[in-house]
């Protein structure tokens, strides 16, 4: 006789344990699954454990579903048939159909939120809403064309640009995607290939423990301003930190003239992921995951662009946690950002940090604060004719269209995030984000291709350059 104890901690209530003695064959025993079961189980899933000294029972011949079941992959996100629609809105009743839309249902991703006429918007349908939703923009007239028939196709090619997890650090390129141990794995190479120049940081630990890694570079020099880099705040754009990678790399190893002199007119501050538990989960578990892992009863996460103290959740966020913009149950609540604050607060002065820029993806866009508000900054003068500068440098270097503006009036109104905060209560004065590759209405939104990353990452770091370069001209690194 063999027993077997399923067993579920419910997150509410006291454990369940149901017992199930019996001696029959593995397929007998499969059957009981559909036996009435206690909710939480049925909730939680079911763990199968043998009771210590039972004899063996399952043979070669069953070739026992339980064990497939307790050695099965953890569940992935999968986005089979799911379409992407751009939309253009024309009309009030437009706007109010897609408000609507966005508040009732989750089976519609909204890449920033329904405002106004005029407006264009980039929406994920899945697939067993693709006829409701075709309906609804054919009753209200609504101008659409479909960028994407089945999303899912694009993330299984993207995951096989995904390098091992063993690969060596030696080996680490920008042809491919890598994950975040690997990341770190190089980053401490690079430690010990240049130990004068490389000091590997570590802000301190995750919601879910894992350490926030990034690295300071200095050649060397008196009285140098510096330039901190945050990537990969919001998980899913991968471009991101192969982009900061791409730029630590550059400023170390580059010949030339005129990177090595950048390289050496300040010092800097890289980290390619301030958001490692999102980015680990967007391989093992949503490619299209975007916040952090924090956990609010049945829903998941914290859009950290959302969680500074700076108007905290005024506009273009949500209170909602189930929503990709939740910004958090108060302000800076969530450890990534209070990590990324400490960190500027204890070396803003210390390091004279005076230029702060932070990666995302996609648009193709250069800005600057303020995001919660049509209000200008004090040298917006500057930041624009900067902006436009470096979108210049990137037209005449790839050919691929930048536009520069501030945040409110560029993309869509939003609060709480990194560099608006930096901006307004560090005084850094020059303050940028860059939206990376594909356009506006890119057919692949953050599933950019591993044959992208090396000229998206080379004209961002030329636009830097030329951010760096024209700042230092205004006089804003004396």
């Amino acid at each position: 006789m063999r027993a077997y104890i399923c067993t579920c901690i419910h997150t509410y209530t006291h454990s369940y344990i149901h017992t199930y003695i019996h001696n029959q064959s593995c397929s007998r025993r499969l059957n009981m699954l559909s036996l009435p079961l206690p909710l939480p189980l049925l909730l939680c899933g079911l763990v199968f454990r043998p009771l210590v000294g039972a004899a063996s029972f399952c043979t070669k011949a069953d070739q026992c579903a339980l064990d497939a079941i307790s050695q099965a992959p953890a569940a992935q996100a999968r986005y089979d048939h799911t379409r992407i629609y751009s939309v253009e809105l024309t009309t009030a009743t437009q706007v109010g159909i897609m408000q609507a839309l966005e508040e009732a249902s989750d089976s519609c991703g909204f890449m920033g939120h329904a405002r106004m006429p005029d407006q264009k918007l980039t929406i994920m349908v899945t697939g067993h809403k693709v006829a409701d939703f075709d309906d609804l923009l054919h009753t209200y007239n609504i101008s659409h064309r479909i960028l994407n028939y089945n999303f899912q196709e694009l993330i299984d090619a993207n995951y096989l640009e995904v390098a091992p997890e063993n690969t060596p650090a030696e080996e680490f390129d920008w042809k491919r995607y890598f994950q975040l141990d690997s990341i770190y794995g190089w980053l401490e190479k690079l430690e010990r290939d240049h130990p004068d120049v490389v000091k590997v940081l570590d802000m301190g630990l995750s919601t879910q423990g894992l350490p926030i890694k990034g690295v300071k570079l200095a050649f060397g020099g008196e009285n140098l301003t510096s330039v901190f880099i945050e990537s990969g705040i919001h998980a899913r754009e991968w471009i991101a930190p192969a982009t900061a990678t791409y730029f630590i790399d550059q400023l170390l190893h580059s010949k030339d003239a005129a990177v090595r002199a950048l390289a050496r007119s300040q010092n800097w501050f890289i980290f390619p992921s301030v958001n490692p538990d999102g980015y680990r989960y967007s391989f093992t578990g949503d490619r299209m995951w975007r916040k952090n892992r924090q956990i609010f009863g049945i829903c998941r996460g914290v859009d950290l662009n959302r969680n500074f103290p700076l108007s905290w959740n005024t506009t273009g966020a949500s209170g909602n946690p189930c929503k990709y913009d939740f910004s958090g149950p108060a302000a800076a609540s969530e450890v990534e950002t209070q990590r990324i604050m400490q960190f500027l607060e204890t070396h803003v002065e210390s390091e004279r940090i005076r230029t702060y820029l932070s990666l995302h993806s996609y648009s193709q866009l250069i800005m600057f604060p303020y995001g919660h508000t049509a209000e200008r900054v004090e040298n917006y003068a500057d930041l624009k004719e900067i902006g436009q500068l470096a979108a210049a440098r990137i037209k005449e270097l790839t050919g691929r269209v930048y536009k520069s503006g501030s945040i409110y009036e560029t993309i869509y109104p939003s609060s709480g995030g990194s560099k608006d905060w930096a901006h307004s209560q560090l005084k850094v004065p020059i303050t940028f984000t860059f939206e990376l590759r594909g356009p506006p209405d890119s057919q692949e939104m953050f599933i950019l291709s591993a044959k992208d990353i090396e000229p998206t990452a080379r004209e961002a770091f030329a636009a830097v350059q030329t951010i760096v370069e024209e700042a230092a001209k205004r006089g804003y690194y004396q």
